[in-house]
């Protein structure tokens, strides 16, 4: 089962942010494209011909993260839709944050 198969698992707080060879081994499963911030948020960049399809791509996203109820920061401009993750309560990363990541990446993928 690949990472945009499991569900996000709400955090609750209490719990300490993934270690950075956890992050990494994760990272290496995402496709091309996502970086790691300063912040230690993940961070990938999609394009588009124009904004209103990186609008309905941000829009795609949103749905899916209501549904998993894991929200990321969405940037959204003309021709492209930065997602941004991280884990709110920890302010670091769980597995939850690879999830929507990869799920983000099959957005970006389905016609």
């Amino acid at each position: 089962m690949g990472l945009a198969d499991q569900q996000c698992i709400p955090c609750r707080g209490g719990v300490p942010p993934l270690a950075r060879e956890r992050i990494d081994a994760l990272l290496a499963e995402l496709e091309a494209g996502w970086a790691l911030t300063a912040a230690g948020h993940l961070l990938r960049t999609y394009e588009f011909r124009d904004f209103a399809a990186a609008l309905f791509f941000a829009n795609r996203v949103g749905a899916i993260a209501e549904q998993q109820g894991h929200h990321p920061d969405l940037h959204v401009g003309w021709g492209r839709c930065g997602v941004e993750i991280w884990t709110h309560k920890i302010d670091g990363l769980t597995d939850s944050d690879f999830f929507l990541a990869a799920k983000a990446d099959r957005a970006f993928r389905a016609p």
